[in-house]
């Protein structure tokens, strides 16, 4: 489990023109985050608008990925959904053996109760090979996993090791690491709560931002972790604004927009979701601009 303290990437999926996936900006973005010091990468999360692929893109991902990384860090893989029987029977059959870890969103759409969501991961630990890090994500779910759920749920399953606690809400985030064993993860699923989660005794962060500021984003966590909270916030300052630039239209046309003005890849995203407007794109520019 120390795989997964500190700083992890939610990567994006990176596309040409023509909307097939770019796999020399991915293997380039891979490559950025390992000389920079993030500890691990999450493939396939909500991030990776992995909900625009179909199977084959998935593996096509994978592989680069995996490839890229060639064992320099640990990965994770976004493996979750809101048909209980479907995902158990995905997780059973997939090779997994390049993961260290999955991660699983809890379901969305149906709005389980809180015993709903209870079995659903009873179910999904049985049938993974692999440790399981939960994934508590409100805003897109429409059902939030309650502090007294998931301290049920880390007691009761050896292999589900962490949350990503994305509900945006602090007294719930520290209500949460009160209640569930010491070395249960929990980790900030929000960049702008990042540090207050640490320093509240959170192990770090699956960040967005991170990808776009890898060494400065996660010496921040770092310095959290060690407990030098003057200095943390030194950076959490520094990098406050791009947070907020990166999700004034959703999450990733705001992270890609910035990408594509550093250089890193094409701003082009898959349907449903649009790119950054004009305007935005504008403040991102201008916050490079004026980033040293």
């Amino acid at each position: 489990m120390k795989s997964f303290i500190g700083t992890g990437v939610a990567l994006i999926t990176p596309f040409k023109e023509d909307l097939s996936i770019d796999v020399q900006a991915l293997e380039n973005l891979v490559e950025n985050q390992v000389e920079n010091g993030i500890d691990y990468l999450v493939v396939l999360g909500t991030t990776a608008e992995s909900a625009s692929l179909n199977k084959e893109e998935k593996q096509l991902v994978i592989n680069t990925v995996v490839k890229q990384n060639n064992k320099r860090l640990p990965l994770v893989l976004g493996m979750g959904g809101n048909n209980t029987y479907s995902l158990c029977e995905e997780l059973k059959a997939a090779d997994l053996s390049a993961f260290e870890a999955i991660l699983s969103v809890s379901p969305f759409y149906n709005k389980p109760t809180q015993e709903g969501i209870y079995q659903h991961f009873k179910a999904v630990a049985a049938a993974s090979p692999l440790p399981l890090i939960l994934y508590n994500v409100p805003g897109r779910t429409a059902s939030n996993i309650l502090p007294e759920t998931i301290n049920r749920i880390a007691r009761d399953f050896d292999n589900i090791i962490g949350v990503k606690e994305a509900a945006g809400d602090m007294v719930q985030a520290m209500k949460l690491i009160s209640l569930v064993p010491k070395d249960f993860l929990v980790i900030s699923g929000d960049d702008m709560l990042t540090l207050p989660m640490v320093l509240a005794g959170g192990k770090g962060v699956i960040s967005v931002i991170a990808q776009g500021f890898p060494a400065e984003f996660s010496k921040m966590v770092s310095l959290g972790l060690e407990g030098k909270p003057a200095e943390a916030y030194q950076l959490h300052y520094k990098l406050q604004r791009s947070i907020d630039l990166i999700f004034a239209e959703g999450n990733p046309a705001g992270i890609k927009a910035l990408l594509t003005l550093k250089g890193s890849i094409q701003n082009n995203l898959r349907l449903p979701l649009v790119k950054a407007t004009p305007a935005l794109q504008q403040q991102i520019e201008d916050f490079l601009k004026n980033f040293k």
